[in-house]
């Protein structure tokens, strides 16, 4: 058995039912933490990032993260370079090479970001 539809002069709720509702991020915040998810969305690059974070000395060059993920050079450098615009890298050349380490907190505001939410 359905339910018949109101008709178009009953209203759809009570009046008073409803409290009114704002945005918990603004558009500015919304836009950095739609750049952090994207870059987190790619399993690559969560590989990436737990390499680099987890290296022994906080750092490492881009010649040795492309065995870890089983690609190229340019590719696992542009995946590094989102996760650098993205605030959750930082990058250093040295030389010819590139080295990563991880923002320092970075994940923890986004994991505290999550939890106000909440």
């Amino acid at each position: 058995m359905t339910t018949p539809l109101p008709l178009a002069s009953e209203p759809l709720a009570p009046e008073g039912c409803c409290t009114p509702v704002r945005a918990a991020v603004d558009a500015e915040e919304a836009q950095r933490l739609a750049r952090v998810f994207k870059a987190l969305g790619d399993p690559t690059r969560v590989r990436l990032l737990s390499t680099v974070a987890a290296a022994s000395d906080g750092e490492a060059c881009v010649c040795d993260l492309t065995a870890p993920v089983g690609l190229s050079q340019p590719t696992v450098s542009h995946h590094l370079k989102i996760l650098v615009d993205a605030g959750l890298l930082t990058r250093t050349q040295r030389g010819r090479w590139s080295y990563y380490a991880a923002v320092p907190g970075a994940l923890d505001r986004l994991a505290d970001t999550l939890r106000d939410l909440g």
